[in-house]
């Protein structure tokens, strides 16, 4: 089910490092010795409040970035080491009052327990803003960090029904949301009584054994944490084919799609919302935004000729899973509005060069978004469900008891 219709877009960014394209970092205005920084990671989300963007997703993973798929590089003149993502939100959430923060968590190797406190508890120092953009790790040296398990070399996109551990992986994260959406609910909304009087802080009744039991985890629960503000921080996903499309439709309020055109776009919303079906949640809300790789200037031709630079400096072409684009915010938008005609109702841009394309999407892009009506003059909600238009869900367990 789409969200309802509205002539308003959803605009998110996607931060990584100084930027998405590897020699981002080289550039005069990307900031390389603060990266490591709390403030560094503060003044990129403050200026996308700034911009009224709806949310920013946070890079994250188990090991050095790499230029390979399956393993690390040796490639010392690119950025490599990251904050954590979960916890750079946190830092920065009390500077916020407006934008969502969804850090990039990784399902593979790590408990559900531990991550769905931390984000219940991002939920409450931002009043009610947080998410989570769940990913796999498919890296067998990502494997060799934990002990627990060999991960075979294999290649993610070998093709529709391929069958090997790329598939069980996202199988796994499957149920790894499940578990994190039910710890959250765990605790029922008035669990907590806190009356001193009485000497009882809560209602052992309200508070449930979540046993899960699956092919990958058994988690009895309760959670420690109460439940989140929003009840359900969202969850999201990037997908590329039918087996990350099935999760998405399983398991996420919003998915990241990467189209190169609006029959692309068509295409790939008609399979997921295929998919939701089967999946039995054909009645909730489902966002699918397109990502874009962006690089904005004045003119085409200087965007263009920004990215040469780049790529003489990385000594290589720039190379994507989605669409790169390079041209001006009018430009831009203009795709984005034809893109939207392919049933997407929003759209995660990766700024190449963090320093200098978010304030052109900040500063130019939303103005001329908002000249066509199609974006948003000003926050309208307190939540990042509310400004996405979800609801509140009800809480499984209090709802199984009534």
């Amino acid at each position: 089910m789409s969200p309802s219709p509205s002539a308003h877009l959803h605009l998110a960014v996607a931060l990584d490092g100084t930027g998405w394209h590897p020699a981002s970092w080289r550039e005069p205005v990307a900031r390389p010795r603060d990266l490591f920084t709390a403030g560094y990671w503060a003044d990129q989300i403050t200026e996308a409040e700034r911009g009224l963007l709806d949310f920013v997703t946070i890079e994250d993973g188990l090991g050095p970035q790499s230029s390979r798929r399956h393993e690390p590089d040796e490639r010392t003149d690119q950025v490599r080491g990251r904050l954590d993502a979960v916890l750079i939100a946190s830092r920065v959430a009390p500077l916020t009052r407006h934008i969502g923060l969804v850090p990039t968590v990784v399902a593979t190797h790590t408990e559900p327990f531990h991550l769905s406190k931390a984000i219940a508890t991002l939920d409450y120092v931002s009043t009610g803003r947080a998410g989570l953009r769940v990913r796999i790790s498919a890296r067998p040296d990502e494997a060799a960090h934990f002990g627990r398990r060999t991960i075979r070399r294999t290649d993610a996109h070998d093709g529709p029904g391929a069958h090997h551990p790329f598939t069980e992986l996202f199988d796994e994260a499957a149920d790894y949301v499940e578990v994190v959406r039910r710890l959250w609910d765990s605790w029922e909304d008035d669990a907590e009584i806190r009356d001193a009087a009485t000497g009882r802080f809560i209602d052992r009744d309200k508070l449930h054994y979540i046993d899960f039991e699956g092919r990958f985890f058994s988690v009895k629960g309760p959670s420690i944490t109460p439940r989140p503000p929003q009840g359900q921080p969202l969850v999201t996903a990037l997908a590329h084919q039918t087996v990350p499309y099935r999760l998405v439709a399983r398991q996420a309020d919003i998915g990241y799609v990467t189209p190169h055109d609006a029959d692309q776009a068509r295409a790939i919303v008609t399979e997921i919302r295929a998919e939701q079906q089967a999946a039995g949640r054909a009645g909730e809300p489902l966002h699918v935004f397109g990502d874009l790789v962006v690089l904005l200037d004045d003119s085409e031709a200087a965007a263009r000729a920004r990215l040469d630079r780049l790529d003489t400096l990385a000594g290589e072409p720039y190379r994507s899973d989605t669409r790169v684009f390079t041209g001006t915010a009018s430009q831009l938008a203009d795709l984005l509005e034809e893109l939207a005609t392919g049933g997407l109702t929003g759209f995660r841009l990766r700024p190449a060069v963090t320093g200098h394309d978010l304030p052109r999407i900040t500063g130019d892009l939303v103005p001329e978004l908002q000249r066509r009506r199609r974006f948003r003059t000003a926050y309208d909600a307190t939540t990042l469900r509310g400004l996405l238009g979800l609801a509140r869900p009800a809480n499984r367990y209090a709802t199984a008891a009534a």
